[in-house]
């Protein structure tokens, strides 16, 4: 038997570490140990595929917590399902000791980490588009505030406009006054259309 653990943070600006000295108390080596900088709305990340090609039958695999695993209420279940049934690999959530698969594999025990599986799955779902929401009424406060977003737009080149009226009186092409600006023919169609409005 294996022991793997899976670690799993939203962005490259998170930090694991919290999640690495849980899982390195353990006893995991740190070979063993599989990490994602990635969000939890799917599966279709890297290192877990990485870890699901290592596991194999008896194995133990650790996890934080069950948000760390995923956030999409169907996929928690579907891989659960994989990583329980089809791999026969068990299971520890630290952050919740009733999901752990080495125990209750009778009728009651695989009953009652069900009902908790479900409830803990639907709870990380229901947060992630929580999470969402808030993210989208930030954007829009910001906004009314008039916080501009994005990279602030570079200046045009001094000579747009004669390159622009030439292009317009058909006296170059499109490619061509995209050059001597020096900006992508997309980048110059979109600044004369805008010029020309």
């Amino acid at each position: 038997m294996n022991i793997y653990g899976y670690i799993r943070v939203s962005s490259h600006d998170q930090n694991e570490e919290r999640q690495v000295i849980a899982l390195k108390e353990m006893g995991i080596a740190e070979k063993n140990i599989y990490l994602d900088k990635q969000s939890g709305k799917n599966f279709n990340r890297p290192q877990y595929k990485k870890l699901l090609r290592k596991l194999k039958e008896n194995d133990l695999l650790y996890v934080k917590s069950i948000d760390r695993l995923g956030r999409n209420y169907e996929e928690i279940l579907q891989q659960w399902r994989v990583l329980t049934k089809e791999k026969a690999v068990d299971i520890m959530v630290l952050d919740m000791p009733l999901l752990d698969t080495r125990r209750g594999k009778d009728l009651m025990g695989t009953f009652l980490s069900d009902i908790v599986l479900q409830i803990l799955s639907f709870v990380a779902e229901n947060e992630r588009t929580n999470i969402r929401q808030r993210q989208a009424e930030g954007i829009a406060a910001a906004k009314a505030r008039g916080v501009q977003f994005g990279r602030p737009p570079k200046p045009l080149p001094a000579n747009f406009h004669s390159i622009c009226q030439r292009w317009q009186q058909g006296e170059i092409t499109g490619t061509t006054a995209a050059r001597e600006c020096g900006m992508p023919l997309s980048t110059f169609r979109y600044q004369a259309e805008i010029f020309f409005k």
